[in-house]
């Protein structure tokens, strides 16, 4: 069931600076942080992974930088000697110019979470219910200036057509090297419907397609994944191979500060059902993640979700786009992982194709794609 993985998620503690108001973290309140024990068993673990190629090891929290440079750094120099790419995911309120030298020093591909304007970025407050805008352009703008390209992912509430047309054009100002679109899900502790007219998110992708067309100087990782497929389709044809989505599931390892390691979805870490237990397939400390992700396959949850994948193989056209969706997805909107079409898909998935394809235009998509090689 699993494709082959070169990429790994570490979240070093689970504290979180920040109370944004759509978190999916239970845990964001408490400082427990992973030891360079589970760091050097990871890196154990992937050392055979990069005799083949570079593995992507991205540090996602809680907020990494909260630990501080000395005890990340100590985590990272777990990984010395391997051929790794350090990326580190991060909500940019901490990051200084001692910061911008550790990811320069390290070679560290950094992300910021920011949702563009102000207006829009307001659901990102600190702990006293502060905005954080400013501390976070303030983040970025230090970034730059120390030479370092920024990628932002951005959670929108309110996926409408001028939602889109303001997002981009922030992205565009600020000079990112990239920016993805996260429409706001309901998982984890964030309970908060994510339903939308349907009509309404998918113009919200065709203006964002357009906006890129018009100006195309930051990437955007949903159009580039929506091009690439339509053009895909357009000069072979469908044959399940696109994305290597339909031929199978990628595992993407899950480990957590306690070394306890979380399958397919990063948003089930941390969290249990009546029905399944504990989501995760075992600990690194005691396993190596090859040997983790093969038993990981036997899980009751994961056959659910791979009975849920067969009916929707067998029932969704989009499916050779979407590839069936995610877990976390089916569990937080729906209670369990065999059910079909969820809101993020039809968010995420299905409005993005139709958004793209309404959006551009033929010549339009062919250019797209192109611009990716």
């Amino acid at each position: 069931m699993f494709n082959a993985t070169t990429s790994v998620v570490l979240q070093p503690t689970t504290l979180c600076n920040l109370d944004c108001r759509y978190c999916y973290l239970p845990l964001r309140r408490r400082n427990l942080t992973m030891s360079t024990e589970v760091a050097r068993a990871v890196a154990a673990s992937i050392e055979p992974w990069t005799r083949a190629q570079a593995v992507e090891v991205c540090w996602h929290g809680g907020e990494p930088l909260a630990m501080g440079r000395a005890r990340l750094g100590a985590l990272f120099d777990c990984f010395a000697g391997l051929d790794v790419a350090h990326g580190v995911q991060t909500n940019g309120v901490l990051v200084d110019d001692g910061w911008c030298r550790f990811f320069t020093e390290r070679n560290v591909h950094v992300g910021v979470s920011i949702d563009g304007t102000r207006a829009d970025t307001a659901a990102r407050v600190d702990r006293a219910g502060k905005p954080v805008y400013d501390r976070i352009v303030r983040g970025i703008r230090k970034l730059k200036e120390h030479g370092l390209d920024v990628s932002i992912i951005a959670v929108v509430s309110d996926p409408t057509p001028a939602h889109a047309r303001r997002l981009y054009e922030f992205a565009a100002g600020a000079g990112v090297a990239s920016l993805g679109v996260n429409v706001e899900e309901q998982e984890g502790v964030n309970a908060a419907s994510n339903a939308h007219d349907m009509n309404t998110v998918t113009s919200f992708w065709a203006a964002l397609a357009h906006a890129w067309q018009a100006n195309p100087v930051v990437p955007v990782r949903e159009l580039s994944r929506a091009l690439g497929y339509v053009d895909f389709v357009l000069r072979d044809g469908a044959d399940g191979e696109a994305e290597g989505l339909a031929g199978g599931v990628d595992p993407l390892p899950t480990v957590g500060y306690d070394g306890s390691v979380t399958l397919i979805s990063p948003e089930l870490a941390g969290f249990s059902s009546p029905r399944f237990g504990d989501f995760a397939c075992g600990n690194v400390l005691r396993s190596s993640l090859d040997d983790l992700i093969r038993s990981g396959t036997d899980s009751a949850w994961v056959a659910e979700y791979s009975a849920g994948l067969s009916a929707c193989r067998d029932s969704c056209a989009y499916f050779e786009f979407c590839g069936g969706g995610q877990p976390a997805n089916r569990y937080f909107e729906q209670g369990r992982f065999d059910g079909t079409q969820t809101n993020y898909c039809r968010n995420s998935k299905i409005a993005l194709l139709e958004g793209v394809l309404r959006g551009v235009g033929r010549n339009g998509v062919a250019a797209g794609a192109d611009s990716r090689e």
